[in-house]
């Protein structure tokens, strides 16, 4: 899990994919599953009276939301992008 203090704008971030599969959409799931990194783009996307989530970018150029406790942080991918 990480903390959203501590991302900096354009962070690489993994997606834990079996934190996610039950609400994905199929197409994105599979998407995801080839290549399971996105870009923080710095914004957040409020889902709840509780709880925001992290807009990710996809290299195709698409987006899509996740909560914190749905991400990591991967030092390898981070080093090569």
């Amino acid at each position: 899990m990480i903390e959203a203090s501590d991302l900096i704008k354009g962070q690489k971030l993994k997606i834990n994919l079996d934190s996610v599969e039950d609400r994905l959409p199929s197409s994105l799931y599979k998407k995801l599953s080839h290549h399971p990194y996105g870009t923080w783009l710095g914004g957040y996307k409020m889902v709840d009276g509780n709880c925001f989530g992290l807009i990710l970018q996809f290299d195709d150029g698409t987006t899509s939301w996740f909560f914190e406790k749905e991400l990591s942080c991967d030092t390898l991918e981070n080093k090569i992008n």
